[in-house]
């Protein structure tokens, strides 16, 4: 007997918490009050409608659009000139004058630096004798061949014109040798830092100076996988540096590789930017920006979607009552949320109330507060 007490006041004080957390169901109530249980109102929460009918749950709604969606590739990269050339020594001398002073903008041809070439000159000046001589000897056998002479053979006349011809090839070796103690710009640019003076011995093949025509950059950044179908020749790329900062400047793909780093899975990428006006300088790091706009798709917002075992989905009202259609989310951007779905464009979708709704549920349309909507 004392089990059976202990039993029935266990049964009662669960049933009293329940009561307590849940409320009291309709059903007890009922019983309990004298009212009959058709001329109870409605739940709280729930809207007012007719006996027997199902709660419904408020819900705003508003019509599935459709728009393109601005796909933003960013990432870093640096640039170098288009053109750009590293002046060496070809001849070994001592340096006797130079005109490399930083940041001088160069024309083609224009002296940067001359060794000192006193020999040179003086095996000019030989080899221009030798030709004179040699081609007296032969001016002087065509003139006794063409009177008729017989002290002149053609072997002898032969070997004058052969010696005049390697006196003019050593007059042509020594006129290069001569240039050659000149070093002078190989393209128009700006020159670079330099550590020659006059005064230094150079070696054949040292590096004189540096020249980067910087009329045009070429920027080098790299493109991951995923983003792989944004790159195309001629596409404009958009590029900013923190040393013009609020500056944007536009250049062009020109180039890509055909194949992906195997370690970072990305793309290297090349694109000349127009810099007439010597903005940038080469070697300068850009942040770079990719846009391209896809197809038009359906949006809505974050709050639209739901989540279950299924995956993503939103709900569709029709006739007063929300059914739930799976999705398949393809870009986000703040708020907003591009999909793939078979719900047709201008269907009346929930986008605030829909974590409340079950599938066949009644619904109550709430009118959207001032600036809400997709």
């Amino acid at each position: 007997m004392k089990k059976v007490m202990v039993t029935i006041l266990s049964l009662g004080v669960l049933a009293g918490a329940y009561g307590f957390a849940f409320g009291v169901p309709d059903q007890i109530s009922h019983i309990w009050s004298d009212a009959p249980a058709e001329d109870a109102g409605p739940p709280a929460g729930a809207a007012a409608g007719p006996p027997g009918q199902s709660r419904s749950t408020t819900v705003v709604l508003a019509p599935l659009e459709e728009r393109s969606h601005t796909l933003v590739l960013r990432t870093i990269g640096s640039a170098v000139s288009l053109r750009r050339a590293d002046v060496v020594a070809t001849e070994a001398g001592e340096v006797v004058q130079t005109n490399l002073r930083a940041n001088t903008m160069v024309e083609r041809g224009d002296v940067l630096l001359r060794l000192d070439d006193r020999t040179q000159r003086l095996s000019l000046e030989i080899a221009q004798a030798n030709r004179d001589q040699a081609q007296a000897t032969v001016t002087r056998y065509e003139t006794l061949n063409n009177n008729g002479s017989s002290v002149v053979t053609d072997v002898a006349l032969s070997e004058a014109e052969v010696a005049l011809r390697l006196a003019q090839a050593n007059v042509g070796l020594a006129e290069v040798a001569l240039e050659n103690r000149t070093i002078v710009a190989p393209i128009s640019g700006r020159l670079g830092l330099s550590e020659v003076s006059v005064g230094d011995n150079l070696s054949s093949g040292d590096t004189v100076v540096t020249v980067d025509d910087t009329t045009t950059l070429l920027a080098e950044f790299e493109v991951p996988e995923r983003s792989f179908g944004l790159l195309a020749e001629g596409k404009p790329v958009f590029i900013t540096t923190p040393t013009h900062a609020g500056q944007v400047f536009e250049g062009s793909i020109t180039a890509f590789d055909s194949r992906l780093d195997s370690i970072t899975r990305s793309v290297t990428v090349q694109a000349e930017i127009d810099n007439a006006e010597g903005v940038l300088l080469s070697g300068m790091t850009f942040a770079v920006r990719m846009l391209e706009e896809t197809a038009a798709l359906p949006v809505v917002p974050a709050t639209a979607i739901t989540w279950d075992r299924g995956g993503a989905g939103i709900w569709v009202a029709a006739e007063g009552t929300a059914s739930r259609v799976p999705i398949t989310i393809r870009y986000r951007d703040g708020d907003l949320v591009w999909i793939e779905t078979d719900a047709p464009i201008g269907a009346q979708i929930v986008i605030e109330g829909a974590s409340k709704l079950r599938d066949g549920a009644q619904i109550a349309v709430a009118q959207p507060a001032e600036g809400q909507g997709i």
